[in-house]
């Protein structure tokens, strides 16, 4: 028989996606295809494309809904509202009664509010309805999705998040850049892309350890070979075939998962 004291510990999960407004789309991994979003031959061919595409998870909106700012104030609107409402800081519809309902009798009335327009003229906050938490020592980058194309009228601010040690609303920043035309979230649309980033790649530390090769002199013999295989090489040969180094890349990656497992196995 197994003796429980002496198995192994269960790993946490990469990351863990609590969805607190039920009716909201829930996250999904992203696509290689970046939603469908990239051309054929780039989604054949351009390996940093891709990779870079499904590298996280997509976020969406909790519904669908409209902004518009004249300028100095910001308006909302939504289906069935009928109307444009001025906004300052509104809850999910129906969300405060459902939180209040579940949540220990010290945290109600402190649910996230869904929208609100900040003091700077034209910023907009959104409170995606989820609440991360990441394994110990890493962090969610909360980012526009990768290679995805999004309507005018807006930007988003990107974020990293340590999220392993903060467990609160992930919410995101929306400077709005046009006025006097409604802005439009689709809740069947990405809106956001959440990644993994273990969190010493964006210590100080990590990124002070660089060097700068001022000009061609400073490449190095074995410098001009990589150069060569990766750039001449394709070139010359008489029958080039297509995609080599996304079809390199692929295999390599292949191998490598073969021998290792996840953070959160």
């Amino acid at each position: 028989m197994n003796d429980p004291a002496r198995e192994a510990p269960v790993r946490p999960k990469l990351i863990t996606f609590h969805q607190m407004i039920p009716t909201a789309r829930y996250p999904m991994r992203a696509d290689r295809s970046a939603a469908g979003s990239l051309p054929t031959r780039a989604f054949r061919y351009c390996e940093p494309a891709t990779a870079a595409a499904a590298f996280g998870w997509y976020v969406f909106p909790p519904t669908s809904f409209s902004l518009m700012w004249d300028g100095h104030d910001v308006s909302w609107s939504f289906e069935g509202a009928g109307q444009w409402l001025p906004l300052k800081a509104v809850q999910f519809p129906g969300f405060r009664e459902q939180f209040d309902a579940v949540a220990p009798p010290e945290i109600r009335e402190f649910s996230p509010p869904f929208l609100g327009a900040l003091q700077e003229p034209g910023l907009v906050q959104m409170w995606t309805g989820l609440v991360l938490r990441t394994a110990p020592g890493w962090s969610a980058l909360v980012r526009a999705p990768a290679d995805i194309p999004r309507s005018g009228g807006y930007e988003l601010f990107e974020g990293i998040v340590e999220t392993d040690r903060w467990f609160g609303p992930l919410i995101t920043n929306l400077p709005l850049t046009k006025t006097d035309m409604p802005i439009d979230f689709r809740a069947d649309v990405p809106l956001l892309q959440v990644q993994p980033l273990p969190r010493h790649v964006y210590d100080d530390a990590t990124l002070n350890d660089y060097e700068l090769v001022p000009d061609l002199h400073g490449l190095r013999p074995e410098d001009w070979d990589d150069y060569y295989d990766t750039v001449v090489c394709p070139n010359v040969q008489e029958n080039r075939p297509r995609g080599q180094y996304a079809a390199s890349a692929r295999k390599r990656r292949a191998r490598e998962g073969a021998g290792s497992g996840s953070p959160g196995g």
